[in-house]
């Protein structure tokens, strides 16, 4: 009698029906994007104020690219995390509960920054862009760890978070700039 070690007895998981696998999407992209904008809140009621005064990067592009480039990963983000949940590990794997469980972590890391960069920095000054300095650092490690764990569950997964990656160590540069000049 051979005895096999290891081996998974789970039955496959069905995927999912297409229109539920639509409504996840909308879902996913609905999620990613309301995060986009009530981060956005701080930064419209600060981008004329302060920041328009600051002391900013040379390397710093337009205001209108942030937009751009943001509405972009928003929307790879959430591609991303549906793919995942798509490949039927979801929530149901102790894999699929970890790569969501950090993929929240990132969107919470992600809103989070905004409010204190552009919105503390009236009332703290330099000590909220120190701050949202250590704040982006966490994200780049929060998104580095996004892109493991979904890479290893979806690799077009992994590969759509990797420009958020690519950003989020730009936007750092950015922080860096503007803390060490303001």
């Amino acid at each position: 009698m051979k005895i096999e070690q290891g081996v998974n007895r789970r039955p496959p998981v069905a995927p999912p029906s297409p229109g539920r696998q639509s409504a996840a999407l909308l879902c996913f992209l609905a999620v990613s994007h309301g995060v986009s904008f009530v981060a956005s809140l701080a930064i419209i009621g600060n981008a004329d104020g302060w920041y328009a005064a600051a002391e900013k990067a040379p390397w710093t592009p337009p205001g209108w690219a942030f937009g751009a480039v943001w509405t972009v990963l928003y929307t790879t983000m959430a591609v991303a995390a549906w793919l995942v949940w798509r490949r039927g590990t979801g929530l149901r794997s102790g894999r699929g509960r970890g790569a969501m469980t950090v993929y929240v972590i990132l969107l919470l890391v992600n809103l989070a920054w905004a409010p204190l960069f552009f919105g503390m920095y009236p009332m703290a000054g330099g000590a909220a862009l120190w701050l949202a300095l250590l704040l982006i650092a966490v994200h780049a490690v929060a998104a580095a760890v996004t892109v493991v764990r979904f890479g290893l569950i979806s690799r077009a997964a992994g590969l759509l978070m990797l420009p958020y990656v690519s950003w989020i160590v730009f936007s750092l540069s950015l922080n860096a700039y503007a803390a060490a000049s303001n």
